[in-house]
């Protein structure tokens, strides 16, 4: 997919949205782990963090609070490795304190949101990963309102298991369909729980229900990710999961989640 040549995405040749009807099911640790997959796929990626009030994603790669500089096509987003083949914007690096809230009301939000993606000097990039809040909320009208003038591919969610959140899941379908995104596919996270000490997947919470919901509504499923601890340690200590532990089952299923997704856009 070719964009326009004009404007700071002229060079994307793919736009993902990462979405979830809810919090807290793992939507900023999927984005960054199949950010990080696509890396090593030998891909150039980018990652838009608009989540404005819980944006994580710098952490979990690592990058600290760098300051944003700025050249004559606008910001020049953090790259994480010396490669620049995965480069990252968040509100995160324009904040004075880490701890501050971002207690914005909607037209700050939505015109932040629009320097985002208006104002970023990404370069060359083979996909660009959009990390949003959680729901059907204000902000992501703005992003599609935003990104109107290039083609957005489509969008990929997020849910755990359990009915209560693949049911809010279902209304982000219906958002997607009101709105003209393509769903690209769903990925059921926290899909058992890998015992750290014998590498057993317990389904601690349930199983099933992210390709339950992607048979229901005919949406394509992408695949599961169990509860990992060394994911989740290497989450927090800002560590490449997929470089550590390539032998690992949770690494064989993001790797899968990749190639569907890398399969399902250069088919689009």
């Amino acid at each position: 997919m070719e964009q326009n040549n004009d404007g700071s995405l002229s060079q994307v040749r793919h736009v993902v949205l990462v979405l979830s009807g809810k919090g807290g099911v793992g939507k900023s640790t999927i984005t960054t782990e199949l950010a990080l997959a696509l890396r090593h796929a030998g891909k150039k990626v980018g990652i838009l963090d608009v989540d404005l009030c819980g944006p994580s994603i710098p952490r979990m790669l690592c990058v600290g609070r760098p300051d944003v500089h700025q050249c004559d096509s606008g910001w020049v987003p953090v790259y994480t490795d010396a490669q620049k083949s995965l480069a990252l914007m968040s509100i995160g690096f324009l904040l004075e304190d880490p701890d501050e809230a971002v207690v914005w009301r909607g037209p700050k939000k939505n015109a932040m949101i629009g320097q985002f993606v208006s104002d970023v000097a990404w370069g060359e990039l083979d996909v660009l990963l959009v990390d949003t809040p959680p729901g059907t909320s204000d902000e992501h009208l703005s992003v599609l309102e935003n990104l109107k003038k290039h083609r957005v591919d489509g969008a990929i969610l997020v849910t755990t298991p359990q009915a209560v959140s693949t049911g809010d899941v279902r209304r982000e379908i219906t958002f997607c369909k009101k709105t003209g995104v393509r769903i690209l596919g769903i990925v059921e996270n926290m899909s058992g729980f890998v015992c750290p000490h014998c590498s057993e997947c317990s389904n601690i919470f349930s199983k099933g229900g992210g390709e339950e919901l992607a048979k229901l509504t005919g949406s394509m499923f992408l695949g599961s990710v169990p509860l990992d601890p060394l994911l989740s340690k290497s989450i927090e200590e800002g560590k490449d999961f997929t470089e550590s532990f390539p032998d690992s089952a949770t690494f064989r299923a993001i790797s899968s989640i990749c190639r569907t997704l890398l399969n399902s856009l250069e088919t689009a």
